[in-house]
């Protein structure tokens, strides 16, 4: 995976690829699923959600630049994969799950697969951020919104990056979108397509 799917396809940074490379993927999707938990592509978790395609899970990973300090939240724990990833790079992670059953399915996902010493599950509406938490120094959104919700910006640091799909339900793109200094940018590696950002500040 991390050969074929991530380094011939441009993941330079090699946290992120020793993380990937650490990290059991098969822990973390179902067990009828564990034959194929490494494929090119996104999984069925249930509750009509998936799991990331490694490729994506990696380059989201990969432009937050995260370099080992950072408090982190993650939108859309999912099965709790990602969160993983993201525990393996940063200080703290925050990850949010709007359906109950999934936000225990990543806790369980995490605990098994040692990787919730850092990483904190809370079950909520994460499209209107946590703001307990807050300021964070990099979000991740792993559900495709409208357009980028308020709350999460007024949520992160400066300096402070925001990654997250933007765009109608089939046809996204992913914004990485970095604050510096009170400016403001932002940057599309990719097109992407993600399942629905739900709550308040999503799709209703």
């Amino acid at each position: 995976m991390v050969d074929t799917q991530l380094r011939r396809r441009g993941i330079r940074d090699q946290r992120v690829l020793a993380a990937m490379l650490e990290i059991p993927r098969e822990e973390f999707v179902p067990l009828e699923s564990r034959v194929v938990a490494y494929q090119d592509g996104p999984i069925a978790i249930g509750e009509g959600q998936t799991i990331s395609q490694p490729y994506m899970t990696a380059l989201m990973a990969e432009s937050l630049a995260l370099r080992g300090p950072e408090h982190v939240l993650e939108v859309g724990a999912g099965c709790g994969y990602a969160a993983a990833v993201l525990g393996a790079l940063a200080a703290r992670v925050i990850t949010l799950e709007i359906i109950p059953s999934l936000a225990q399915q990543a806790r369980d996902n995490l605990h098994r697969a040692a990787r919730d010493g850092n990483v904190q599950v809370v079950a909520g509406d994460g499209s209107g951020g946590f703001a307990e938490g807050a300021p964070y120094d990099a979000i991740s959104v792993a559900a495709g919104a409208p357009e980028i919700p308020a709350a999460l910006l007024g949520q992160l640091n400066d300096p402070g990056i925001l990654v997250i799909p933007v765009g109608a339900m089939d046809d996204q793109e992913l914004r990485v979108l970095t604050i510096r200094g009170g400016h403001v940018d932002y940057r599309v590696p990719t097109l992407c397509r993600f399942v629905p950002l739900r709550g308040g500040e999503g799709w209703q």
